[in-house]
């Protein structure tokens, strides 16, 4: 009797297995490669961003305001101490992670997240702070960068971080929804790209330094939502793609001095359905590389350059969260040239896409239970 009770356990054992497997692993046909998605860790609460550290371990910040380290093997360490106040409402909190170009050096990790103004006000900050050897800390935390005006609202912060080549730091800041029209304001950094210095202040290069009803740190303006963006590896430009409303998400290639339009010009639609500004063109307003219609909502992006995925090879992955998807942007210069959307069977809202240094790609998904997952080649 004991042996059968053994038996029939091993079987129910061996029954559930396939089961528990799929949900860890699945293993999924795109149209160049067949790949395989495995579960790196699980139960982060609304991961937002990762980075990479040198030995390959990820830093990954949770919109709820907690910043870990997590090892190749999925263990996830205890918060990291030290970081700034933040203000954890709405779809504010901590968001974007990069490491300094030094990392290696000198430990600085630089942060964006919303930032408690006091009043009930809030707006997208950027902090900058080192890595404790031991990893269990932050220090020297001191905050680079402040968009300005602060607003008691829990919308549209952006936020994405970007080294330039020449060490200069890209900030994506949002509109904050209900001051749209501030956008295509110069007075404020609302709805703009800013380019500052990895110490803070506005690089002087920039195109509004000397003008005095500019901000000096705007590198480019009318924009509503950037949460994806990234260097081109080839040409060294930073490359954005920012939510529409209702329809309008664009791919964008901000240039110095620049005005993308919102809410001027937009391909979406109000979620009222009401028409947005004035159309879709207008003189003086730049024109997306790449737009959808409708909307995917878009956030997280890498250019794709290893070698774990040849066709792949100069696409721009990017993750969708309303879309629960991954879109594959064939490029050519700086052309989008066609989409490719994978992973639709996942059925995760995707929040960030990175190249890890092993060639293959790592994704978040946003939930209160969110994961690591990682894509690797089938064969």
């Amino acid at each position: 009797m004991p042996k059968l009770r053994l038996a029939l356990a091993c079987a129910l054992v061996l029954a559930a297995a396939p089961a528990a497997l799929a949900q860890d692993t699945q293993r999924l046909r795109t149209d160049k490669a067949e790949v395989i998605v495995e579960t790196i860790a699980r139960n982060l609460q609304n991961p937002w961003s990762l980075a990479f550290l040198p030995d390959s371990r990820m830093l990954v910040t949770e919109r709820p305001g907690r910043l870990r380290i997590v090892d190749a093997d999925g263990n996830v360490s205890e918060p990291i101490k030290g970081l700034p106040r933040i203000s954890a409402r709405g779809q504010g909190g901590l968001l974007d992670v990069a490491l300094d170009p030094n990392f290696a050096q000198n430990r600085l990790v630089y942060l964006s997240f919303a930032e408690d103004r006091g009043e009930g006000r809030n707006g997208t900050s950027v902090a900058r702070a080192r890595l404790s050897q031991d990893g269990t800390a932050l220090e020297e935390t001191q905050v680079i960068f402040r968009q300005e005006p602060s607003y008691a609202g829990t919308h549209h912060f952006g936020s994405r971080l970007v080294f330039a080549r020449d060490g200069n730091l890209f900030v994506t800041l949002g509109e904050r929804n209900d001051l749209r029209n501030q956008a295509q304001s110069l007075n404020n950094h609302l709805g703009k790209i800013v380019r500052i210095k990895s110490a803070g202040g506005a690089a002087s290069d920039n195109p509004f330094f000397n003008r005095e009803d500019a901000r000096p740190e705007i590198w480019s303006s009318g924009h509503r939502n950037v949460q994806s963006a990234a260097l081109n590896p080839a040409t060294g430009e930073l490359w954005i793609v920012e939510h529409g409303a209702r329809g309008g998400d664009e791919v964008n290639i901000p240039q110095k001095g620049k005005n993308y339009g919102w809410p001027v010009i937009s391909y979406g639609v109000h979620y009222s359905g009401q028409k947005i500004g004035e159309g879709t063109k207008k003189t003086g307003m730049e024109q997306p590389a790449y737009f959808w219609d409708p909307s995917i909502a878009p956030s997280g992006m890498a250019f794709y350059t290893g070698d774990k995925f040849p066709a792949w090879r100069g696409s721009v992955l990017v993750g969708a969260l309303a879309g629960k998807l991954v879109s594959r942007l064939e490029t050519n210069g700086n052309k989008v040239t066609g989409e490719e959307r994978m992973l639709q069977n996942l059925g995760e809202r995707i929040r960030d896409v990175r190249q890890g240094p092993d060639g293959l790609v790592y994704l978040l998904t946003d939930s209160p239970q969110g994961r690591i997952l990682r894509m690797k080649p089938a064969t």
